[in-house]
């Protein structure tokens, strides 16, 4: 496998002409030169509404409705671009899904759900509350003894959840918090298995790879998923989301959501009330354009490969210096796993409690006084997991959380471990 070249990467983002540090890429990434010009490209010469018969009209067509879903559908692993819906949002997307789910939900079916992001757990705890279903809470529990926040989810929390009414169940391919790579395919395996054993009638499961997709290759068909959601935005890509819904799922468990009068049973467009924004379609396939630029083969597996690697050494100074026994006796923990492996992000949450406890938000606004560093502080959507470590710490403060992406230098590294030195002194 070739090196990753971060240089040659770099100069794809016109933002970092600025010299600013970007480390809050968990929560967005910076966007692509591919995807701008086609940001821009789409409003100057197709910016048309779809379905007419003119020239112009007919190419801002293909593009919304064929290129996109097409190159989207690469990024999902997807058998068809008709798997495929576009939302603002992967909130959105898993909110309309619930909707399009609900006609067939009955009162008594189980949902398991996690604390992760609430994206992929909202939804399925508000269609409970309509329909009379039944919320299961898959809660991440410690792996290390000697760190009560080491917290991660396992499979072993999760079967004895699954009865014979489990109707969903609704998990995370990455921790937005911990960093948490999950073992997908493995898990639904289990979960499928121990489903049929109960003579379960129907299951789906939806996955959140909006924190995967930055990092990993997403592989649907492989994984063996009914649902699974991305953001653009955190992937060098416009503000704006995609939904891949299992074709079987898509026409005989989803309802239309649109106005009545649209014939829209066996394609996505069911599931988008009123439509994206056209040109931010079209940007997204701006994405698969930058990431194949990153491998000599121009194939996104290897892109994600070489990715991957580059971000294990991003992690190694970190999490080498916050896990420092020094760091330790001061009260520094990690909120995950704080080891360095391809089954973790280059995401680092951490909290400094004890008799030296610091707050999240003043360490972070240290580097902000500064100016040098974008990192954040907070639950950052994932309330429940937060609400659930033991010992608590204040959801108001939460934790500092330093995301990184393969855009990122060792050099930058070095920069936030320096700054975070002089803070924790």
């Amino acid at each position: 496998m070739a090196s990753f070249d971060v240089t040659s990467a770099r100069r794809h983002f016109p933002s970092f002409k600025a010299g600013f540090i970007f480390a809050d890429n968990a929560g967005g990434s910076q966007v692509a030169q591919e995807v701008v010009d086609r940001l821009t490209d789409y409003l100057i010469n197709t910016n048309a509404q779809l379905g007419a018969d003119y020239s112009i009209s007919a190419e801002s067509t293909r593009r919304v409705l064929v290129e996109a879903p097409t190159e989207a559908a690469k990024l999902f692993n997807a058998q068809s671009s008709n798997e495929i819906v576009f939302g603002s949002s992967s909130t959105l997307n898993l909110e309309n899904l619930a909707r399009g789910l609900e006609s067939g939900i009955k009162a008594g079916d189980e949902f398991i759900v996690t604390g992760e992001h609430e994206a992929n757990v909202g939804p399925w705890k508000k269609l409970a509350a309509r329909s009379g279903a039944i919320v299961k809470y898959w809660k991440a529990t410690p792996t290390k003894k000697s760190n009560p926040y080491s917290v991660a989810l396992q499979l072993g929390d999760v079967l004895p959840l699954i009865s014979p009414r489990t109707r969903i169940v609704a998990f995370t391919a990455c921790s937005n918090i911990l960093g948490t790579i999950v073992p997908v395919k493995d898990y639904t395996a289990a979960i499928r298995k121990k489903a049929a054993e109960l003579g379960v009638p129907k299951l789906e499961i939806s996955i959140d790879c909006v924190a995967y997709a930055p990092h990993r290759r997403i592989d649907v068909q492989d994984w063996d998923v009914d649902f699974c959601v991305l953001s653009f935005y955190k992937i060098c890509g416009p503000h704006i989301s995609a939904m891949y819904v299992k074709d079987a799922a898509l026409e005989s468990s989803v309802t239309s959501i649109v106005h009545h009068f649209l014939d829209v049973d066996k394609v996505p467009y069911k599931l988008q009330p009123g439509g994206p924004g056209y040109e931010l379609v079209y940007a997204t396939t701006g994405v698969i354009q930058y990431l194949q630029s990153l491998a000599p083969d121009h194939s996104l597996a290897s892109a994600y490969d070489a990715m991957a690697v580059h971000e294990q050494t991003l992690l190694q100074p970190l999490l080498s210096f916050l896990t420092d026994p020094d760091q330790w006796d001061k009260g520094v923990r990690i909120v995950g796993d704080d080891t360095v492996h391809l089954g973790r992000a280059p995401t680092v949450s951490f909290v400094v409690v004890g008799p030296r406890a610091m707050r999240s938000k003043d360490i972070v606004r240290e580097f902000d006084r500064r100016g040098k560093v974008g990192i954040r502080w907070g639950h950052f959507y994932a309330y429940t997991l937060i609400d659930d470590l033991e010992p608590k710490i204040d959801l108001d403060d939460a934790v500092v959380r330093i995301s990184l992406i393969h855009y990122n230098t060792l050099e930058e590294v070095q920069i936030i471990v320096d700054t975070l030195k002089e803070i924790l002194a």
